[in-house]
Order: structure tokens, then C-alpha cells, then sequence
């Protein structure tokens, strides 16, 4: 399981990083609609990182399972709002699919492993606080970086008051 979560953490990390520099790169901001998702893979990702560190729970994988249940509605919705013939989504597609639709079929796999986790995992009940790995550590770390790059990005695209569908683009920096 410990290596299972540990991996898990790495791809969501991974695609955090993929979506800012999408972001950055190719001057996308995300949408509000992004922006929820993101909070679901941090939400995500904090619950795996639990396990990592305090080891199995079932409230870990309950953070895990509601966390993606959100984030499934979210990117659930946004495909439905780009669904029609004709119609080109937001944002660039990425090996066919848009990066909403990406999240949603990432939100379902979280989904299956958690509830597959949850019926395998709890045959020790050893609760200590664990120690990091090296590699474990330095997921960690990773994760925390984007974590806050993104509320920073948060930030500057939306100040201190909730972003809106119709403002997109960094009203805090002069570009």
C-alpha cells in the first residue's frame, strides 16, 4: 500500500506541475472550474501523503474518497459544459483529450484505488508516525512546492476576492 500511495502522490504531483506549466507556458489560465480541481488533487494528495506518514487509515483514504468525488463532479461538469459537436473546450487538448477530461478519468482511477485499498488495507494496525524515505521525502517536498506555486498562481489571478468566469488572466501583474 505505502509504495502504492507513494506513487499515487508522485503522479499527482506530476500532473500539478503538467497544469501550472500548461498555465505558464502556453499563457492558459485556468478557469474557476480548474482551479476546484486543483484543490481536489491537493486534497488528494494530502490524504496519500497521510498514509505515507502516519500510516493506513480509513480516514485517510475517506479524505482520499471525498476529495475525488469533488473532483470528479467538478471535471464531470466542466466536460459536460464542453460536450456538444463543434464546440473546441477550454484550453488545448493533450493526446486528444482536454486536461478536464483527463482529471475526471484520474478522479474515477483515485476513486477505484481507494475503495480497493480501503477492503485490502487494514490488516495492520500499527499507527505510529512513520518515517520518510529518501524518495518519499522528496515527493513530499515536490508536492508541497506546487502546492503553494498554485495558491500563489491563485493569487495573483484572483486576488483576494473569488474568481469569476469572465476574468482570466493575471490582474495582479502588469502583463
Amino acid at each position: 500500500m505505502r509504495r502504492f500511495d507513494a506513487l499515487l502522490l508522485l503522479l499527482i504531483t506530476v500532473a500539478l506541475w503538467f497544469a501550472f506549466l500548461v498555465e505558464l507556458f502556453f499563457h492558459q489560465p485556468p478557469c474557476p472550474l480548474c482551479l476546484l480541481q486543483r484543490v481536489a488533487f491537493t486534497m488528494v494528495g494530502i490524504g496519500l501523503l497521510m498514509n505515507l506518514r502516519f500510516g493506513v487509515r480509513p480516514v485517510h483514504y475517506g479524505m482520499v474518497i471525498l476529495s475525488g468525488l469533488a473532483g470528479l463532479a467538478v471535471a464531470g461538469r466542466q466536460v459536460l459544459l464542453h460536450i456538444l459537436p463543434g464546440n473546441p473546450g477550454f484550453g488545448e487538448a493533450f493526446f486528444g483529450l482536454h486536461l478536464y477530461t483527463w482529471s475526471a478519468v484520474a478522479f474515477f482511477g483515485l476513486l477505484a484505488y481507494s475503495g480497493v485499498a480501503m477492503m485490502l488495507g487494514f490488516s495492520q494496525r500499527n499507527f505510529a508516525p512513520r518515517r520518510f524515505s529518501f524518495v518519499e521525502k522528496s515527493v513530499a517536498t515536490a508536492f508541497f512546492t506546487i502546492v503553494m506555486v498554485n495558491l500563489i498562481g491563485v493569487f495573483l489571478e484572483c486576488g483576494l476576492g473569488p474568481c469569476t468566469s469572465g476574468s482570466f488572466g493575471y490582474h495582479w501583474l502588469w502583463t
